[in-house]
């Protein structure tokens, strides 16, 4: 910090301005030539690291009056532990200096960093989540009263690009935490903190699905929160093919009134988005048309429209056929059912001698009604 007052006093300002006029980061500046200044450079001078953390320790104790100092202070004492291992009060000197500027990104990714050393995953998530606040309020703040527009287009293009690695660091481990929870409860809770602070994730497909497996029957069975998560991410993003399938499917079992065209119209936009039929798709893109064309047949079948089904559960088949063996099944045995129901046993003999074959969750049920059709076929009917 050895400098000249007048500069760096000017700093200060443009500092603060700029966090009133963009993001509202929060920022820590001690001006050059005031005591906690020549306080500071003296530490920096010092060489030996358990003097330094001393000194670093009757600092905050002295300028206890000034946040900026308490908060930088207890920043470096929180590094300092964590270099010496630890961690515990490493964590717990950065949450002090939070306290004083709990929207600084430095020092939020600082703690991200100490809790994904120490193998935190609640901290961890907290402080990803309050970092992805901040990223997603760039340039959201209104524009200051006597600022042209260019500058302030400038203004938030430099803020954005100056906080690029961090908000990617702080998405890509927040996401890391969901990803490696066993625990389903915890799970959830991480996923909705994350989901809330980075709306427009670059891993919002992959959240999605985590949420709907987390959310399914095979874990915690909450239709209702299913639902909702469903509703709101669809509200971020419309497009969002894991959630239209996930809503697609909730709403195909849900014995509720008007369920069932809920679980068409979702199914639909599903197939609509995922564009299947185009060159340029991918195995996922035709894995989700192929899961939706299944639901899509399904409900029809509920609707007693079982004739229309057939075409949506043939086209699901195709689609599915060497991607998922599980959703390939699923849909062969809904299209074995809609050829029974038409009598069309042949058909459904010929599809469901397919889907015995494939051990999963239905190949009980394939194995009974293909027994049953055997029968009917048999009596002649």
């Amino acid at each position: 910090m050895k400098c000249d007052a007048r500069p760096l006093a000017v700093f200060f300002w443009i500092l603060l301005y700029a966090a009133q006029a963009g993001a509202q980061m929060d920022k820590i500046s001690i001006p050059a030539g005031t005591p906690e200044d020549r306080d500071l450079q003296a530490i920096s001078n010092e060489q030996d690291s358990s003097k330094k953390l001393a000194m670093y320790l009757d600092f905050v104790q002295k300028y206890s009056s000034n946040p900026a100092a308490v908060a930088y202070g207890n920043w470096q004492i929180s590094q300092a532990y964590q270099t010496s291992g630890d961690l515990n009060k490493a964590l717990d000197y950065g949450d002090k200096a939070l306290v004083a500027v709990p929207r600084n990104l430095d020092i939020l990714v600082s703690q991200a960093s100490i809790a994904q050393q120490a193998k935190n995953s609640p901290k961890l998530i907290d402080y990803a989540a309050r970092g992805g606040e901040v990223c997603v309020s760039i340039g959201k703040q209104p524009k200051p009263e006597g600022m042209t527009d260019d500058d302030y287009r400038r203004q938030v293009a430099e803020e954005k690009s100056a906080a690029k690695n961090t908000c990617d660091f702080l998405e890509s481990a927040g996401f890391n935490v969901v990803a490696s929870e066993t625990d389903a409860k915890s799970r959830m809770a991480y996923l909705e903190k994350y989901s809330a602070a980075f709306p427009d994730s670059k891993f919002q497909d992959q959240v999605s699905s985590y949420a709907m497996y987390t959310l399914g029957p095979s874990q915690l069975n909450d239709q209702a929160r299913l639902i909702a998560y469903g509703e709101k991410t669809l509200a971020a993003n419309p497009n969002s093919l894991p959630a239209l399938l996930l809503m697609a499917g909730a709403y195909v079992d849900d014995a509720k009134p008007g369920s069932v065209v809920k679980a068409v119209t979702y199914s639909q936009k599903a197939i609509s988005s995922a564009k299947a039929e185009e060159p340029d798709a991918d195995k996922s893109r035709k894995l989700s048309a192929g899961m939706a064309h299944s639901i899509l047949g399904y409900a029809l079948i509920k609707q007693d429209k079982t004739a229309a089904a057939i075409p949506e559960l043939k086209a699901a088949a195709g689609l599915l056929k060497g991607q998922d063996d599980q959703q390939y099944s699923i849909a062969l045995y809904r299209l074995g059912f809609a050829y029974a129901k038409l009598s069309r046993l042949n058909d459904a003999r010929e599809v469901l001698a397919e889907a015995v074959k494939i051990s999963g969750p239905v190949q009980n049920m394939s194995q009974e009604l293909l027994a049953k059709v055997n029968t009917a076929r048999a009596k002649g009917k």
